[in-house]
Order: structure tokens, then C-alpha cells, then sequence
């Protein structure tokens, strides 16, 4: 898995998650973006592709689309229309975006993609999105009040646990699976 991260300049949502879905198909990788202000740090993806890809194994998830299932990890819920706020939207912002090869991708021997392959795909995915972004850090650059609002994090919730609230999100992204 790669992060891009940097500043995107949405004039047409539709036209930027179409040049995204484009390099996600020429590249065989799921490639989805996330309005930085929600994610909390580079774990928090992480999980949430393992828990993703976890469910798709099992016949388990509900998006039928990869990046949506990582992005319904991600938000720690599993409807799909409240998960989505964690997208990218018109104008500008901070942006992190998702690039991870497609496991189930095989070559032309059909022998599977492998490592090497996947890495070269993934950076092959990267450098498209960066040439659509400003470069910049985004990654752990979060809004606290963005997402305790977003995840539902109280005072009380923080007060309780010895971790911090990227800890707290950590366990709401684990959970989803205990909550489905």
C-alpha cells in the first residue's frame, strides 16, 4: 500500500474520481481518496485495507467495490452513504489518497501478480495521482474537532481510555467487524 498525500483542487468531482478510477484500471489498484481532515494517521488505512481485504476473502463485505469496502473500514460504519463523507469533495483541500494493488490481479502466464509487480503497479498508481495533486504533507494533519464530530468520540470516551484519539479510531475501525 502507498499514501499520496497533498493539497487537491476539485473543480469537478465527477471528473477527478473518473481520472482516479482511471488509474486505478490501468494500473490494476484500488485507488481511493480521503479528505485528510478525517484520517488520523497511516495506520488507520492500513487496518482499514487489512480489514477490507479481510472481508472480501470471507464473502463478507457490503460494498461490491474494494475502495468503498477500505473507505466503510475507514469511517467505521458500514453505510455506505454516511462513509463516503470521508471522501474528497469539490473545491480545495487536504487529500490523502489510497493506492493498493488489486491481490487478485494475474499476469499474462496467469501465475498471480506477485510482489515485485505489485509494488511496481503501486508506484506506477502513485506517480499518476501525484501529478493531480499540490504536493504537501496532509497525512496526521487531522481536525480533532472534525473527527470526534465524525466518529462520535466524547469527552467521556477520551477521559476512559489511556490511548489517544487516534487510538480510539484504531478500535473503531476493529470493531466494525464485531458490529456488522
Amino acid at each position: 500500500m502507498r499514501l499520496v498525500e497533498g493539497t487537491a483542487r476539485i473543480d469537478d468531482l465527477d471528473d477527478f474520481l473518473g481520472e482516479l478510477t482511471a488509474i486505478g484500471a490501468a494500473t490494476d489498484c484500488t485507488v481511493q481518496a480521503f479528505d485528510a481532515r478525517y484520517v488520523v494517521d497511516r495506520a488507520h488505512l492500513e487496518r482499514a485495507l487489512e480489514r477490507a481485504d479481510r472481508a472480501i476473502a470471507r464473502g463478507e463485505n457490503v460494498a461490491r467495490d474494494r475502495g468503498v469496502e477500505v473507505m466503510l473500514y475507514a469511517a467505521g460504519r458500514r453505510q455506505i452513504d454516511r462513509a463516503l463523507a470521508m471522501g474528497v469533495e469539490e473545491g480545495e483541500g487536504p487529500v490523502v489518497v489510497l493506492v493498493a494493488a488489486d491481490p487478485e490481479t494475474e499476469t499474462a502466464t496467469g501465475t498471480g501478480a506477485g510482489r515485485d509487480d505489485e509494488g511496481e503497479r503501486e508506484r506506477a498508481a502513485a506517480d499518476r495521482v501525484r501529478d493531480l495533486l499540490d504536493p504537501g504533507e496532509a497525512l496526521g494533519e487531522y481536525d480533532e474537532a472534525v473527527v470526534r464530530d465524525y466518529f462520535d468520540v466524547t469527552d467521556a470516551e477520551l477521559a476512559a481510555t489511556a490511548g489517544t484519539l487516534a487510538d480510539v479510531i484504531h478500535e473503531r475501525v476493529a470493531l466494525l467487524d464485531v458490529r456488522k
